[in-house]
């Protein structure tokens, strides 16, 4: 039977409000805050210690305990560092998947259940669980990802990558709330500080400079061609292939159709750019794909791909 839960407690509504909900059903709660970027080295690009400041107040509001665990170096290491490999390859990574994966549903998992030895961890993620967004039903045999009520803020894409087990042991208390619910709520038990908190977007570390300004501190810009893909004319200059992903707009002046990123030649240090967003070249049939994450086993016994 689950009695003690931990929830990440990041200083936002959305968290808060699944603590609260969870005290509501009668279980203990813990809330645990993760510092996964180191605030000293980049100071004033992420809100760090004001999220520490928000969680904390949260955490009297709600009167449950909050620690703190930290997790920059492994951050770095899984998270950071595959990102910026990623941007030199071509890719256009995104870091709050490797998060997800490495960090709150691994490491923190982990933290939570075997050193913390409590019973389930729960997020403020908008997602469902196939055992129950309180797991109501674990003695079903799979588990399963689902959709959550607010197809707007539904994150199971950034979940994807996430393990069956950490699954089996984590909650979504939101998974069937409207993110104008949560505010509402959140204003009726006294978090209307939180409930008013402007909402973080983007990459946190890149705060909020331009992302190629970011991406230049640590990866050096090496100019490169932008060439028409029809005529094979050059049409322009870039600093960079990581500074670019495909689909973006060039914004390369005198001509008559705006370019758009087609594709990026990584050895050749070339962008290849199509005139027209409807151009032939923006479009696919193909996909290519690297490890699969099963999240449920029925999965495993076909995959189908629809275009």
């Amino acid at each position: 039977m689950i009695r003690n839960v931990v929830v990440g407690i990041s200083g936002g509504v959305d968290s808060a409000v699944s603590a609260h909900l969870l005290k509501e059903r009668g279980y203990n709660v813990l809330g645990v805050f993760m510092r996964n970027w180191d605030e000293h080295d980049e100071a004033g690009r992420c809100s760090g210690e004001q999220d520490l400041k928000d969680a904390l107040w949260a955490c009297q509001k709600l009167q449950i305990d909050l620690r703190q665990v930290d997790y920059v170096k492994q951050y770095w290491t899984a998270v950071f560092s595959q990102f910026l490999d990623d941007y030199q390859q071509g890719l256009t990574p995104n870091p709050d998947i490797l998060c997800n994966k490495h960090i709150k549903f691994d490491l923190f998992h982990k933290h939570a259940l075997e050193r913390l030895n409590y019973d389930a961890v729960a997020t403020g993620h908008y997602a469902r669980n196939s055992l129950g967004n309180f797991l109501e039903h674990t003695d079903a045999r799979d588990v399963r990802l689902l959709i959550p009520a607010d197809k707007f803020k539904d994150q199971t894409f950034f979940l994807a990558g996430i393990e069956q087990e950490s699954l089996q042991r984590t909650m979504f208390p939101l998974g069937d709330l409207l993110k104008t619910q949560v505010k509402q709520l959140a204003k009726r038990i006294g978090l209307q500080r939180l409930a008013e908190k402007r909402e973080s977007t983007g990459i946190c570390f890149v705060g909020k400079r331009d992302f190629k300004s970011f991406i230049r501190e640590y990866i050096t810009s090496k100019a490169g061609d932008f060439v028409d893909v029809d005529s094979g004319a050059v049409v322009g200059t870039h600093e960079g292939i990581h500074q670019w992903t495909v689909g973006q707009r060039c914004r390369l002046s005198s001509f008559l159709q705006p370019y758009f990123v087609a594709r990026k030649e990584v050895p050749s240090n070339t962008i290849y750019v199509a005139a027209g967003h409807e151009h032939p070249a923006l479009h696919s049939t193909r996909i290519h794909i690297g490890d699969i994450n099963w999240l449920c086993t029925k999965s495993r016994q076909k995959l189908f791909c629809f275009f």
